[in-house]
């Protein structure tokens, strides 16, 4: 295979890269139809502001069940079986919106059906904070630190060339047909269980977990054990905090843009389809470089970068309501300001999609993946429980431009804390190495 000319792999990371690219081109066809599922959720089932919101909370709220899940992964012997029945548990439900009816009546006002809509997404995110921290594990266990960054970045590409196809697809349905999420939900269900029961088949040397506590003195261990490295790991602690201010950001306007999109552009299904197949065309683009790069550098300067490119990226997307010009393609309205947020907003997935899932990987030992991705992804729960909804607040009070600007601000906040968070380590090394012996 082509993927396999440029590394040397030895048979364990062959057998795995094979698997890990099967499970990204299943979960690619998920992803490119979640790609759009709060604009589908705010038009063609006339959800709420404030429940579109609540949608996008539950995708991230769930990563503060790591707090108690963290330890049932670490005593769960049988890892492989435990992602099989996740994957059925929490993805099987979205079968159940084939009943839903094509009714533009039954969705007006608070009709129930929304919220059978956000119980069935619930459901399915209860899924991340299981599937992830132990992906982290089954790779960080087959693949060499220095071949990490560089095979996660060619499945990911093949992720999103898969994702991006998919939602051009469907954009173009729903135009059609603003009910097809009703055949289209049932079928994702099929392959996103399809996927995780491909990426549970990965090699993994199972440990023999010997339990010595209660279940509930383990989770109290498992907290403490968590808040040890935020203590003592400095360089991970700042990382984090950088990572909350740019999660307050990012989380305080994916609604916000989501309803931009429709109130301030007037964009339909087809043009959103295309502003996201776009930014994704260029991070598979910028992959490969910058999976490279992540391995050169501290993970910190990486994500100054990345923090940056969201910055330029809703600077861009909040100018094009003052400077709203555009032309009209194959019934896609592309407004001129918009190709700098698709630049910018390319750079931002393709670094983003590596720094969130694997750069807290390098903060600590192979064997402390688990934990510090457990940790990562708990504080990303944590800044779900109020950033969403308050976004949604402060668009419905001050509008879009305060919001944007507010997400601004924070990035900038975020991108000086890296900067001195790695400058002040490297002084700190700089003076040990000249100190008398």
């Amino acid at each position: 295979m082509i993927f396999f000319k440029t590394y040397e792999l030895n048979t364990l990371e062959r057998n795995t890269f094979k698997l890990h690219m099967g499970y990204s081109v299943l979960e690619g066809i998920v992803l490119g139809v979640l790609a759009l599922n709060e604009f589908v959720f705010l038009k063609s089932l006339n959800g709420s502001h404030m429940q579109l919101g609540i949608l996008f909370q539950f995708s991230m709220l769930v990563f503060v069940g790591l707090l108690f899940i963290n330890e049932l992964i670490r005593r769960t012997k049988h890892k492989a079986a435990m992602l099989r029945k996740t994957a059925i548990i929490t993805r099987l439900p979205l079968a159940l919106l084939v009943f839903f009816p094509h009714s533009e009546q039954a969705m007006k006002g608070d009709s129930v059906y929304h919220l059978l809509f956000l119980a069935i997404f619930l459901i399915y995110y209860l899924a991340s904070p299981i599937i992830y921290p132990t992906i982290n594990q089954f790779l960080k266990n087959t693949y060499r630190h220095e071949n990490f960054g560089k095979l996660y970045s060619k499945a990911t590409s093949i992720n999103k060339v898969v994702m991006m196809l998919v939602t051009f697809a469907y954009g173009f349905w729903l135009d059609i047909d603003a009910y097809a999420y009703t055949y289209v939900y049932p079928a994702v269900a099929i392959v996103g269980i399809a996927s995780v029961f491909l990426l549970s088949k990965i090699p993994y040397n199972e440990k023999e977990v010997i339990i010595k506590k209660p279940y509930p003195l383990a989770v109290k261990d498992s907290i403490k054990r968590m808040k040890k490295i935020l203590i003592t790991n400095k360089p991970y602690l700042h990382f984090e905090w950088g990572f909350m201010l740019y999660g307050f950001a990012f989380m305080s306007t994916v609604a916000v843009i989501t309803i931009y999109y429709n109130e301030a552009l007037h964009l339909n299904y087809s043009s959103v389809a295309f502003y996201k197949n776009s930014y994704n065309i260029l991070a598979i683009l910028f992959l490969p470089f910058f999976g490279k790069l992540l391995g050169k550098i501290d993970p910190r300067k990486f994500a100054a970068y990345t923090f940056g490119s969201m910055l330029l990226y809703i600077t861009a997307l909040a100018l094009t309501q003052y400077f709203p010009n555009y032309t009209v393609i194959w019934n896609i309205r592309i407004y001129y300001l918009m190709l700098f947020y698709i630049f910018f907003h390319g750079i931002f997935a393709a670094t983003m999609s590596l720094l969130w899932f694997i750069g807290s990987a390098y903060f600590g030992k192979n064997e402390e993946a688990g934990d510090l991705q457990s940790v990562h992804l708990s504080l990303t729960g944590i800044r779900a429980v109020f950033a969403p909804l308050i976004g949604v607040v402060i668009y419905q009070i001050f509008g879009f431009t305060i919001t944007f600007l507010l997400a601004i601000f924070t990035l900038f906040l975020a991108i000086i804390l890296m900067i001195w968070s790695y400058k002040r380590e490297r002084i700190i090394q700089n003076n040990e190495s000249i100190s008398p012996q």
